[in-house]
């Protein structure tokens, strides 16, 4: 079979190389599956350049969703052969290859009418926003949501299950393409933030209340200035830094304003509480059959080409997810 492997570190088309190698073996409590399809994230970017909190020993094969079909498995595990699935895959043995074992635990059952692409575009993101806008803020209907990044992956989910719970959504996004693309996924009102700022916005939108809950995958001045249109009470949900600064957090003003400032590591909580992310996923699945969410890919690309899709991704000019399909 093909498989992607870094063998040293570095830019990704310096360092992927494109190799065959056996069909991996199946243990016990394992599932191998056949790749369909293979979702290409950001911090693949990283772990190929070893900036990624995760180091694995080299060589090693990138890649952390998937979806595809079941085609052998271990004793202990309970799913059967032909199943459609989608998987989280560890590192070092990811998922830009044609065939993965991983441990059943990591595997969720996936309906025949949801495809592989779908499948594999919507896990950490729509996992991540949910678990993030209902399990740390408990949104609630009618509440007004900042998300930023909307356009992005993570930001597109969140639009989707902020307007699925009833919330008011404003979404900030950078350019007229990525607005028009908010607009489609539901949301109430777009900020393009390389016009001005998103700031006044919103207060006139809440008749200066501010936005009950802020979902924040960027950090830096997006955080700075989202403290500023918060509402009593409001939630500030910390997703990430892809602005690169991590700001501060100055309590005295999370005390005068009343808002709290709340850490989303969804990682985390799929370690510890695995129960409920499978909870989440049926949520989810219920939901792309009701098409209230839908995900948003980007493109696809041949398995060949997977150096071109991360130099794509790296850019910062895509949106959505992008696609590697083996």
């Amino acid at each position: 079979m093909r498989q992607w492997q870094v063998q040293t570190l570095g830019e990704p088309r310096d360092v992927l190389k494109l190799v065959d190698v056996p069909k991996p073996d199946v243990k016990v409590g394992q599932i191998r599956i056949r790749v369909e399809a293979a979702a290409v994230n950001f911090l693949d970017i990283l772990v190929c350049q070893g900036k990624y909190q995760e180091k694995p020993p080299l060589p090693f094969t990138p890649g952390a969703e998937i979806a595809g079909v079941v085609e052998e498995v271990g004793e202990g595990a309970s799913l059967h052969k032909g199943q459609r699935v989608v998987a989280m895959c560890a590192l070092p043995n990811g998922g830009f290859s044609e065939y993965v074992s991983v441990s059943e635990r990591d595997v969720y059952a996936m309906p025949e009418s949801i495809t592989a692409p779908e499948a594999a575009a919507h896990f950490i993101t729509y996992q991540t926003a949910y678990y993030a806008l209902h399990t740390c803020a408990n949104l609630q209907p009618g509440e007004t949501l900042l998300v930023h990044a909307g356009a992005g992956g993570v930001g597109s989910a969140a639009i989707q299950i902020g307007k699925a719970a009833g919330a008011v959504v404003i979404a900030t996004a950078g350019g007229a393409e990525k607005v028009d693309i908010c607009r489609r996924l539901g949301a109430d009102e777009v900020v393009d933030y390389r016009a001005g700022s998103f700031i006044g916005v919103v207060k006139e939108r809440t008749q200066g209340r501010g936005a009950d809950v802020v979902f924040d995958p960027v950090g830096g001045d997006v955080f700075d200035a989202s403290r500023k249109c918060i509402s009593f009470m409001g939630r500030l949900l910390v997703i990430g830094f892809a602005g690169g600064r991590i700001a501060d957090a100055p309590t005295n003003h999370a005390l005068v304003k009343n808002y709290s400032i709340v850490g989303v590591h969804w990682g985390l909580f799929r370690r510890l509480m695995p129960e409920k992310v499978r909870d989440i996923e049926d949520r989810l699945v219920d939901m792309m059959l009701e098409a209230s969410i839908q995900p948003l890919i980007y493109k696809e690309y041949p398995f060949d080409t997977l150096p071109d899709a991360l130099e794509e991704l790296a850019t910062r000019k895509t949106w959505g997810k992008l696609i590697l399909k083996p």
